[in-house]
């Protein structure tokens, strides 16, 4: 286990009122105590702020007068001795602290060192330290929510009675090897191993059902805005963000590049991409911008169609239907406040089932429908929040999709009447997968890779 003393920027770069310094390790304290003088923090009760001033030893200059946290070994996040020196919050001053507790001892931490330590500590498994980059990166109260069950050990519990489930069955199966005369003993280990395995079965697949909504509220739900030059795209944009992030004007292919932007639509975040018009065009600047619009249409997991009103339906219009087809589409006819040209049979024809919404962007009228059209397609208007164990990341689907499927293979094995311990693999197979999803079957490589996408004070 590491025992060197680590440090780095805990808050977001940039002027504030505080920035803070954190430290971790067996030499937190001590090299804090050569940099503030006025008090030794060895003598202090742990969990106590104090008042002090940041001086260079070398050169005897008063570098900062800041407030230090006192955290002691187990009771902190790493379960080692930890320090936060609460800076003023200007770059050059947390960074000239920063420096000198370097100078005295400490190692700059990697990325998502402070979590990992707190990990091989045992202070959180896997799948709780993946939930607090999931806290710190929320776009969303509903995506809060569900990362801080994640962090508070809700799909951590679920895993580890499963996994009980499992090895308590394994054990069975292995006393039935070893003592294979007594017939009972076996009648008894098959229809046992059925039980569990449908049991363990159906908790994953509970799980799974979860995925599509916990991946969107981890993750967002993709959506281009499309559609002829002005028809109210960036309009559309502005009233979901509720800022002018668009230029809007009465002239074709203003909007010259994707713009993105994350809104929330009734606890549901969207990552919002207003795209050029999409038109034949000889402006070299614009048709790049068409170009980019057609890839966005093609990553996009909803598309908002727009259509305006107040001409009649063109051959453009339906060659964006078609361009949509397969993907989730919702159709705005936008412009009602102006005098209505399109016809209407057409747009339900092009829809071909699709959502259907009339909006006059101008005075913010259909937004509610729109809003309520987008729940719909992907939650059935509800995303029940309650008492539900959400699983969002995509390296846990992965590991229970496994899992399902090692125990399909187990259910199989003795459907076919295979002998007791060629089921075992799988039963076994199962509670491996399992143990990867809250690190305790992982490889250090893997451990690695996924904390260095924590930012660099976490």
């Amino acid at each position: 286990m590491e025992q060197d003393t680590i440090a780095a920027i805990s808050t977001p770069v940039g002027e504030g009122a505080i920035a803070i310094v954190r430290l971790t390790g067996d030499e937190a304290i001590s090299i804090t105590n050569q940099i503030l003088p006025t008090k030794d923090l060895q003598q202090v009760d742990s969990h106590t702020i104090h008042y002090g001033k940041i001086v260079d030893p070398k050169t005897e200059d008063q570098l900062e007068e800041v407030m230090v946290s006192v955290l002691k070994a187990p009771k902190t996040f790493t379960r080692e001795d930890t320090i936060e020196i609460n800076c003023h919050g200007g770059m050059v001053s947390v960074n000239r602290v920063l420096q000198l507790v370097l100078r005295h001892g400490a190692r700059l931490a990697e990325p998502g060192e402070f979590t990992k330590r707190a990990f091989l500590n045992g202070r959180i498994d896997l799948s709780q330290a993946e939930a607090v980059m999931d806290l710190i990166r929320s776009k969303t109260d509903r995506a809060m929510s569900v990362a801080l069950k994640q962090m508070d050990g809700r799909l951590s519990n679920l895993i580890r009675d499963l996994r009980q489930q499992l090895i308590e069955t394994v054990a069975h199966v292995e006393v039935n090897i070893d003592y294979p005369e007594y017939d009972d003993v076996e009648e008894m280990t098959h229809e046992l191993l059925r039980e569990r395995a449908q049991y363990v079965k159906g908790e994953i697949q509970s799980l799974l059902r979860t995925a599509k909504q916990g991946k969107i509220l981890r993750e967002g739900i993709a959506t281009a805005i499309i559609g002829k030059p002005n028809v109210g795209k960036s309009s559309l944009m502005n009233v979901l963000a509720h800022e002018n992030k668009a230029i809007v004007t009465d002239v074709p292919g203003t909007t010259r590049d994707v713009i993105e932007e994350y809104v929330n639509v009734r606890g549901v975040p969207l990552r919002l991409i207003d795209t050029a018009g999409i038109r034949e065009t000889e402006d070299i600047v614009e048709k790049i911008g068409v170009e980019r619009s057609r890839q966005a249409l093609q990553d996009a997991d909803l598309i908002l169609l727009v259509l305006n009103g107040n001409e009649p339906f063109s051959k453009e219009d339906q060659a964006l239907f078609e361009a949509a087809r397969d993907l989730d589409v919702i159709a705005i006819v936008n412009k009602t406040d102006l005098n209505q040209e399109i016809d209407m049979n057409e747009v339900t024809k092009a829809a071909n089932g699709a959502p259907i919404i009339t909006t006059s962007l101008v005075e913010e009228q259909g937004i509610d429908e729109l809003e309520q059209a987008i729940a719909d397609t992907f939650f059935d208007g509800e995303l029940d929040q309650g008492d539900l164990t959400y699983v969002s990341n995509v390296r846990h689907i992965q590991l229970l999709e496994q899992s399902e499927d090692a125990l399909n293979d187990a259910l199989n094995s003795l459907e076919m009447g295979m002998p007791l311990d060629l089921i075992q693999i799988d039963i076994t197979r199962t509670w491996e997968l399992l143990g990867e999803i809250i690190g305790e079957d992982v490889h250090e490589s893997l451990i690695d890779q996924l904390f260095s996408q924590f930012c660099l004070g976490k």
